[in-house]
């Protein structure tokens, strides 16, 4: 009884619809574009400083299939949740169970990456004699954003786009500092670049880190069910949002690579490959910029972050795959208050006691788990609802091409993440076998078919 009164207020109180394309391209690329700044520099260790360009172009190509199956069947299906709420039409309540908790970890988990990168930046900014802690400054960064967070979308994702354009305009300024028209005034990649120091089963390893790149931009999904338009503003956000990554990415790699060499890159203390390139560069200016930077994107990255994992919880919550009192919308803010206050502390206890490699292969393995998930969703759409059967707001060109190299890159990809961390691998896997039977034995009861299906479609082909 507890369950179905908690059920019913909800559904009172909706989320509202304000956001546009340039909310939609700052979730997805402030999400992401700290990848830039930290993360991807594991690459470099796998595989050298070829290996890690290699591994960046390839995973752009997976990821540009995701960004464009995402923008079709989430322009069509605008719900909360993203790929959670697409797999519920398309596949089934088992399946749409583990993609709402794909996302959650995915998310979280990154949210936690950011806010230790954030504190210990600053600690090290602040200079050891400060007497204060990183920790401190995690847990505060952290405190600030959930605030933020509870109180609306539209001012969350506002304030995400000035960071974020801030953070890629320093990545600009310093590619244009290292003068690339003259390439040898600054940079030495002539002497830095070393081949392939373990061959090519390390350009595989490196895909694993290689996804830190753009990780995160299919989280332009959550944002469905409050952007004002889904036809045009997840296309054009989601789509633009990739192309700038692409170019962020190449411009870091190229300055990273050309003044500090592979092997430093590859350490595992190496927090944030930028900051350091502009404190080497002895100019004090360009230093503080990148500071500023590297901050702001483990910011923006935390923040978007938050909405989206919350905005997942939240649809698992309001469908009952959850207990229902996570469904709930604040009734002044219009925000899944709930979900978002329960997950901070989550992301709080990994960020305090988990180190960084670990705690971005937990995000890693989510993310791919979920991507590998979304060929078989876009070839069950494309089935059940031919595309002349319903209205979308999207059609994305060469179907069925980027699901078969979507699903190809995956396959390769958990194969690099086994070279490196096959036991963290296999715990995750076990861990959502454990979580599947628990939803399949016990949780599924609550769960109302029915409810579910939100679209106003024919029955599907085949049914």
């Amino acid at each position: 009884m507890a369950e179905q009164a908690a059920a019913g207020r909800p559904h009172n109180i909706q989320l509202l619809k304000v956001l546009g394309p340039v909310h939609v391209w700052a979730l997805g690329v402030g999400i992401v574009l700290v990848g830039e700044f930290m993360g991807w520099n594991y690459a470099v260790g796998k595989g050298g400083a070829w290996g890690a360009l290699i591994a960046m172009w390839v995973i752009g190509l997976l990821y540009t299939c995701v960004a464009m199956i995402d923008s079709e069947i989430t322009s069509t299906v605008a719900a909360a949740g993203g790929q959670y709420a697409q797999a519920k039409h398309t596949v089934g309540p088992l399946m749409a169970f583990n993609v709402g908790m794909y996302l959650v970890l995915a998310y979280t988990m990154l949210e936690a990456a950011d806010i230790q990168v954030a504190g210990q930046l600053i600690q090290i900014y602040a200079g050891s004699d400060s007497g204060i802690g990183w920790e401190a400054f995690t847990v505060l960064a952290l405190a600030i954003l959930a605030y933020l967070n509870y109180r609306g979308v539209f001012m969350t994702l506002s304030v995400n786009f000035v960071i974020t354009a801030f953070a890629f305009f320093t990545i600009v300024v310093i590619f244009l500092w290292s003068q690339p028209w003259n390439p040898t005034a600054i940079l030495m990649h002539s002497e830095l670049l070393t081949g392939l120091p373990y061959g090519w089963i390390g350009v595989v390893a490196a895909f694993h880190f290689g996804i830190w790149y753009y990780l995160g931009i299919e989280g332009t999904c959550q944002a469905a069910e409050e952007v004002r338009s889904p036809g045009r503003a997840l296309p054009l956000g989601t789509m633009t949002g990739m192309m700038t990554l692409l170019i962020a990415a190449a411009m870091t790699w190229y300055v990273a690579c050309g003044m500090m060499p592979w092997q430093y890159l590859g350490w595992d203390y190496t927090l944030a490959p930028l900051f350091d390139a502009g404190r080497i560069s002895g100019v004090n200016w360009l230093e503080t910029l990148l500071f500023v930077g590297t901050l702001f994107s483990a910011l923006a990255s935390a923040n978007g972050c938050i909405n989206d994992a919350s905005r997942s919880w939240f649809s698992m919550g309001r469908d009952r795959y959850l207990p229902a009192w996570f469904g709930a919308v604040h009734p002044r803010y219009r925000t899944p208050f709930r979900s978002i206050v329960f997950l901070i502390p989550i992301a709080a206890i990994f960020a305090l006691k988990t180190p960084l490699a670990q705690i971005i292969t937990f995000s890693i393995l989510s993310g791919l788990l979920n991507y590998t998930f979304m060929p078989i969703n876009m070839f069950k759409f494309r089935k059940m609802w031919p595309l002349d059967s319903i209205r979308r707001g999207y059609v994305h060109p060469f179907h069925p091409l980027p699901a078969i190299v979507l699903l190809s890159l995956c396959t390769v990809t958990f194969f690099a993440v086994y070279l490196g961390y096959g036991r963290q691998l296999l715990a995750m896997m076990a861990f959502y076998v454990v979580i599947s039977a628990w939803f399949a034995f016990y949780r599924y009861r609550y769960v109302r078919r029915g409810e579910q299906f939100t679209m106003p479609w024919p029955r599907p082909q085949g049914y």
